[in-house]
This record gives structure tokens, sequence and C-alpha cells, in this order.
């Protein structure tokens, strides 16, 4: 009996190991305390990208910031946080309207799941005709889950017209979505809805506003110190600086 529970804990281990694999489609990983950060896959230009996302556990449920940028990932999220926390997920927040954020909101809008998007973005959404979140939120709103409070801010455009952040205060984490770029960042990555000009400003407001981040989550790649805000801010800069010399140049 007991070799044989020895094989069980034993695939289970291995199981688990495999599902965490970096070829996984799927990666969850530990950021502190309640709170993770995962990671889903796609591509763009030929190249596969990671996006990340965060979620925290809470008393009354699970709190998912941004949908899997895969879509053959909604489910299987949704059955990785109930079987790693025995917790179900009981709200989603979309930080802009582009498919790595929001395109997961009428999948769990339909599992009866409680969506929140801007209304900038649903704005955006209900143009495009995309599934839309069931509940609108001011710009900037204050929400209190279980034990958790956190912020959900608009600090102006920026990688899209609606990307808004979210701010933990006692925990001193900021999750930036695509507004904030990765430490392994040399470029500003898409910038078809971008304003890059209004970007740095709105950087500036956050910089501001959340001071001294313990943990920043960026929109892709990997990498969640502090100092990607001031690395995003950088690359804006030099995007801009770049963009008027060529314009100079041109005269």
């Amino acid at each position: 009996m007991r070799k044989f529970a020895s094989i069980i804990l034993f695939l289970v281990i291995v199981s688990n190991s495999f599902g965490q694999s970096k070829n996984s489609p799927l990666q969850i990983s530990h950021l502190t305390g309640d709170f993770y950060v995962y990671k889903t896959f796609n591509e763009y230009k030929g190249v596969k990208i990671s996006a990340n996302a965060m979620y925290v556990v809470t008393k009354e449920g699970v709190v998912l910031f941004d949908a899997p940028w895969d879509k053959m990932q909604f489910q299987p999220l949704l059955d990785s946080i109930e079987a790693k926390h025995n917790k179900k997920v009981v709200m989603v927040f979309a930080t802009h309207s582009h498919e790595d954020r929001a395109g997961g909101l009428d999948f769990y809008r339909k599992k009866g799941i409680k969506t929140y998007s801007s209304k900038l973005t649903d704005e955006i959404l209900k143009a495009n005709k995309e599934g839309r979140a069931e509940f609108v939120i001011p710009n900037d709103s204050t929400f209190t889950v279980g034990q958790y409070n956190f912020e959900v801010y608009y600090p102006g455009k920026g990688h899209a017209p609606d990307n808004i952040v979210v701010w933990f205060g006692k925990e001193k984490i900021l999750y930036g979505g695509c507004f904030i770029k990765s430490v392994e960042a040399k470029d500003l990555g898409y910038l078809g809805d971008a304003d890059v000009k209004e970007w740095g400003r709105s950087i500036k407001k956050v910089q501001a506003k959340f001071k001294n981040p313990k943990y920043v989550i960026p929109g892709h790649d990997g990498g969640t110190t502090k100092e990607l805000v001031g690395h995003t801010l950088k690359l804006i800069q030099d995007y801009n600086l770049s963009n008027d010399s060529s314009k100079s140049g041109q005269k």
C-alpha cells in the first residue's frame, strides 16, 4: 500500500512538472503571498510571444486580471486555479480592449463569472462587435474582495487609448498590463493603437501616484521588478527623440 501511494505521489509530481514546463501553453508562477502571474502564448509577426496576466486568491474566490491570450486556455486556466487553490474565479478585469486582455470576457461572462472593464474599453469592444464585460466601471475605482483592497486607475493614453493599471497599495503590487514594458523589451512593441506622446505623460502620473512598488507586472515577457516603470519611460523617451530627430531631418 505504501509503495502504491509513493507511485501515485511520483506521478502527481511528474504531471505537475510537465504542466509547468517551458513548453506548456499555460504557465503559472507564484509572485508573493496570494498573488500569481500566469503566462499564455500567441503569435505576433510569426514569432511566438508570451502574455502575462495576474490573479489573486482571496477568501471570497479568485480575482483574475486579464484573460489568456490563447483562447484554448480559457477553460484550462479555470481548471488549474480550482485544482491548485480549491477556489473558483469570481471576478475578471480587462485592462484594455486588445485580444490578449479582453478576449475572454464573453467566455467568462457566460460562465457566470463577474466581468469588468472601463467605459472606454467597453465602447471600443462595442464598436468592434466583440465580447464585452457585464459591468462597466469608472476610470478610477476601488474594490475590496475578501482580505484585499485594490485600485483600478486610468492614467491616460499609452499603449492603447483605454489602458488601465491595477494597484494593491498594502502589498505595493502594480499590475501594468501592456502599459508597462518588460526588462527584455528593446522597443515599445505594437503601436497600432498607441499614443506615444501621451504615454510618457501617463507613465509619469503612475510614478507620482503609486510610489515605490515592490513588484511590477508587465504585459509581455519576463521580470517583475520595480525598475520596469522607469524602463518603460526611457523606451518612450528614446522613441519620441528618434521620431523628432527624423522629422527634423526631413525638413
